[in-house]
């Protein structure tokens, strides 16, 4: 299937199409494309922000291009974090009898930061063009939400089902 029919998949079960996921090829490579997948489309959802920003400052702020590459750099920091975050799950998930490997934890947590990016896209549009205030607190809330949703329930199954 495609990427864009998998994370609606996912939306209609994320359990399911974790089980789909880990059951079909494994390696790094695939978990890395997900996550860079993921961390391009979430600096893509950050340009109207940033663009509302620029126009917001004026002459006075700092230059366009600026605001690009530091956001862009922001989100290429986050890439270790991804990797340090699903060993601490696998981790966590070991000590209470979790029967999967550091891979499956990969994938599913990545996995479930692509699956969100659409409601990522979303949240950056609202906070581009309403700007702060209670829609965009709730929109943040419900793209939180859904990755939390994604991601716990895969790594349920990649634990409950022992996925190595």
């Amino acid at each position: 299937m495609a990427v864009t029919d998998d994370i609606l998949a996912t939306y209609r079960g994320p359990k399911r199409m974790a089980r789909r996921l880990l059951a079909g090829e494994r390696h790094e490579g695939r978990a890395l494309a997900y996550l860079l997948a993921a961390l391009i489309v979430a600096y893509v959802a950050l340009w109207p922000a940033i663009s509302r920003q620029d126009v917001l400052s004026g002459p006075d702020g700092p230059p366009m291009t600026q605001r690009m590459v530091a956001a862009m750099l922001g989100v290429l920091a986050l890439l270790p974090a991804f990797y340090g975050l699903a060993a601490l799950s696998r981790i966590l998930a070991a000590a209470f009898g979790g029967r999967g490997s550091f891979l499956a934890a990969r994938i599913v947590l990545f996995w479930a930061f692509l699956a969100a990016t659409p409601l990522m896209l979303l949240r950056g549009l609202v906070a581009g063009l309403v700007g702060p205030g209670p829609g965009l607190t709730a929109v943040s809330l419900v793209t939180f939400a859904a990755f939390v949703w994604f991601w716990l329930s895969g790594l349920a199954v990649a634990e409950r089902e022992g996925v190595a």
